[in-house]
């Protein structure tokens, strides 16, 4: 099973806020997820981004691989080393 650490859309029409989840990469967007690690609100300012670095690392070791909207979030959360 191929695991992927994305974002989930929750919220009202017009006003998105999103879960970071764990998710079978096969699955839909909003579909069933096997955990969720956290949550990201880009209509806040500044950004609201909440995740469980524990949670979310121990993911990543076991082979999860992020999205390249939740891996620039992890990055900018200090989760992923930055890229140079």
């Amino acid at each position: 099973m191929a695991v992927r650490i994305r974002l989930t859309r929750v919220g009202a029409t017009k006003q998105p806020s999103y879960r970071v989840v764990v998710a079978d990469s096969r699955s839909a967007r909003d579909s069933r997820s096997i955990e969720t690690l956290g949550h990201y609100n880009p209509r806040k300012d500044p950004i609201e981004f909440q995740v469980d670095a524990e949670k979310a690392k121990a993911w990543l070791a076991k082979g999860a691989l992020p999205s390249n909207t939740v891996a620039r979030l992890f990055r900018n959360a200090g989760v992923l080393p930055a890229e140079k």
